[in-house]
């Protein structure tokens, strides 16, 4: 942070307006944002030298008085008089801004030394808007950082909700992935257990029909009844032997009247493996 010069009470530093009044001259408008940071010491370093020689000069007209010295205005006089506060703060600077510049480079060109007391008030009143112009210029920044510092405060809050919200839900989602885990396993079980069943039912129909298609063999080689009944068709071999055991029925009550026919005897059918 600079450091602020002190007065003494009831005095203030000359404004702009009073030191172009009091010198009646223009102030020349330093860019202090374009120069660079040896140029600026630079020029600091000669302004505090232009003010030492300026004040000596004064010390000596004061001391040793001449005829045809000239006195100066009484408005210079003045400001002279409230710049006087300022040099303590001057040779406080002086060990670092007289420290040579970190480069030749950097140097800028020699500028034109001030010739009287002045220009060097004109320059003291640059520097002090410049100074001014600095301040403010940190104070909009320190006020820039602060908003953004809020913002990204907001921010975080808004992301930490947003995260919270989204491992609720994976939380869920994982939920109900398990609980589709769980399902899936509960239905390939009963997918399984119906394809045991689907098997052993399809072995028992395969014995059925084996069982069906040995009796009608059987019964037409017995009873020699021609047919033509396809081999795969169990329903009609089952048709087929029915009617033999009918008739043969009918046979056996035409034979023995008045007695219970008696069954036919067939071999059993062959067991499937």
């Amino acid at each position: 942070m600079p450091q602020q010069w002190v007065l003494p009470p009831g005095r203030s530093p000359p404004d702009h307006g009073e030191l172009r009044a009091t010198c009646g001259r223009m102030v020349p408008a330093w860019d202090g944002a374009t120069l660079l940071p040896s140029t600026r010491l630079l020029l600091k370093r000669r302004e505090v030298a232009e003010v030492e020689r300026a004040l000596q000069s004064q010390r000596e007209v004061r001391a040793a008085p001449s005829p045809s010295a000239c006195p100066l205005p009484g408005g210079c006089s003045l400001a002279v008089r409230r710049l006087a506060p300022i040099l303590p703060w001057v040779h406080r600077h002086g060990a670092m801004l007289s420290a040579p510049p970190t480069s030749a480079a950097a140097q800028p060109p020699p500028i034109a030394q001030f010739q009287d007391v002045p220009d060097m008030l004109a320059h003291f009143g640059a520097l002090a808007g410049v100074r001014a112009a600095l301040a403010q210029r940190a104070g909009a920044g320190w006020e820039q950082l602060a908003q953004h510092r809020a913002q990204l405060r907001r921010y975080r809050e808004e992301a930490s909700g947003k995260l919270l919200c989204t491992n609720s839900e994976l939380a869920q989602l994982r939920a109900r992935l398990e609980a589709a885990h769980s399902d899936m396993l509960q239905g390939e079980s009963c997918w399984a257990h119906i394809q045991s069943t689907a098997a052993q039912k399809t072995l028992l129909l395969g014995q059925v029909k084996l069982a069906v298609l040995h009796l009608f063999q059987l019964a037409t080689t017995r009873l020699s009844v021609g047919t033509d009944v396809a081999l795969e068709d169990t329903e009609a071999q089952l048709d087929m032997v029915l009617l033999c055991m009918q008739d043969l029925a009918a046979i056996c009550a035409e034979l023995h009247p008045g007695q219970p026919a008696p069954r036919p005897h067939l071999p059993a059918a062959p067991r499937m493996p």
